[in-house]
């Protein structure tokens, strides 16, 4: 089976590397790729989002598989052209991305399918935010309508700051198009966790729970980032899974199912579990970056099988190693407003045991060396049989390269080892 991937990032490296160990996977491609997974994949220059130039490609090469990584593509139809390609897609189509491309549809979609969620108003203009604030209190939850990357949703501790991010929106227009329209959310306490499905818009298989570190610094302090680590699974990971398929999953995928979206891919649901039950944050309808790249290797089979049965529109059973996994992430100095690229990486980046590796997330290699090339630059992945050995080989592995002002968090998973 020849597969192709899209995407250049760390969670493609990591799909890439899976299906490099696939039985049933002969070739494995990447549009447009990268350096780093180039060690793995036949790499494309050719931009995903511009059909002419893809179709020419896949006339020249013919693929029995394709799995879309980023939400932008899905947004732009990808997996709506690959599919009148007949070619199988682990992705949702254009309509079903809708999910993640806007936030209040997304809302929606949860009020009208009974998904649990926090109280929220859409806002458009710094007045109106001002104005639907009064009916919270601080701290203030906003988050731009459209794609952002993971950077556009601000926790305003303070009724001035919540102002200063309204003008960054509304006025300033930091966002662009993305940031038209937001909403206004009310702050719910708690801790959060992801949530990954794969499901063909009826049938479901629940991954194992992870924990995501989305502000920048230690402490979950900073602005909020597209993740700094992942860990899991969460402990009691089963019980818990057995509880949100009722109250959460159940119904989100009953609507997917109502709405007629041809979904075919994976929901990843972002949670708050609050005092009162868990709410819903987000929807994600693609894997989470960094959540893949601590998922895929806990799997007991062949993701190779998994992914092409659910491009068909059927849903395999898993099963999955009794083992804990980490992902630390790499950052560029900058990031995640103005990263600085082309610093030269040092150390043993070629270093890999079966417990330990590096993924490129935002690499290049250059001038006969490695270099940063994003906000997050590499993913350093430890699994052990518990979580804190997962995270002593993750941060081992992490020491062995270094590049100036590197940002990495020390804190990963430290509240579930405290439980």
């Amino acid at each position: 089976m020849r597969v192709v991937v899209f995407g250049t990032g760390g969670r493609e490296h990591a799909l890439v590397k899976a299906l490099s160990a696939s039985m049933t996977v002969s070739e494995v491609h990447a549009v447009p790729g990268s350096d780093g997974i180039s060690k793995l994949a036949l790499c494309h220059n050719v931009d995903p989002t511009d059909f002419a130039s893809l179709g020419s490609l896949m006339d020249r090469i013919s693929f029995d598989l394709a799995i879309i990584g980023p939400e932008a593509y899905l947004d732009k139809g990808l997996a709506d052209f690959l599919r009148d390609r007949s070619i199988p897609v682990v992705g949702p189509n254009q309509v079903g991305a809708r999910l993640e491309s806007s936030k209040l549809f997304a809302k929606q979609f949860m009020v009208e399918n009974g998904v649990p969620t926090a109280r929220f108003f859409e806002v458009s203009s710094v007045e109106e935010t001002v104005e639907k604030a009064r009916n919270f209190s601080a701290p203030y939850v906003l988050k731009v309508d459209g794609l952002a990357a993971g950077k556009g949703v601000f926790i305003c501790k303070t009724f001035e700051e919540l102002q200063s991010k309204a003008d960054l929106i509304f006025n300033q227009k930091a966002f662009g198009g993305a940031g038209k329209t937001a909403l206004l959310e009310e702050h719910q306490t708690g801790f959060e966790l992801s949530c990954l499905v794969l499901t063909n818009g009826e049938q479901f298989e629940v991954l194992p729970l992870m924990q995501d570190h989305k502000r920048l610094l230690e402490g979950d302090e900073g602005p909020n980032t597209g993740g700094m680590g992942v860990v899991g699974p969460l402990p009691e990971s089963a019980t818990l899974i057995e509880s949100l398929k009722e109250s959460v999953i159940g119904p989100t995928v009953k609507g997917l199912a109502r709405s007629g979206m041809d979904f075919k891919g994976v929901v990843f649901i972002g949670l708050m579990m609050t005092e009162n039950g868990p709410s819903v944050l987000e929807y994600n309808v693609r894997f989470g970056d960094p959540e893949a790249q601590a998922l895929l290797p806990l799997y007991a089979g062949d993701w190779g099988e998994v992914f092409l049965s659910l491009a068909k529109g059927s849903v395999k059973p898993m099963s999955w190693k009794p083992l804990s996994s980490a992902c630390v992430v790499l950052a560029a100095p900058g990031y995640p407003d103005q990263p600085e690229k082309g610093l030269r990486i040092e150390g043993e980046l070629d270093f890999e045991s079966p417990s330990s590796y590096f993924l490129h997330a935002g690499t290049r290699y250059a001038d006969k060396m490695w270099q940063t090339n994003g906000g997050r630059v590499l993913n350093s992945i430890g699994l052990g049989s518990t979580l804190e050995e997962a995270l002593q080989r993750a941060y081992a592995q992490a020491e062995k390269i270094k590049f100036q002002g590197m940002q990495m968090r020390r804190d990963l998973g430290q509240g579930l080892l405290k439980k």
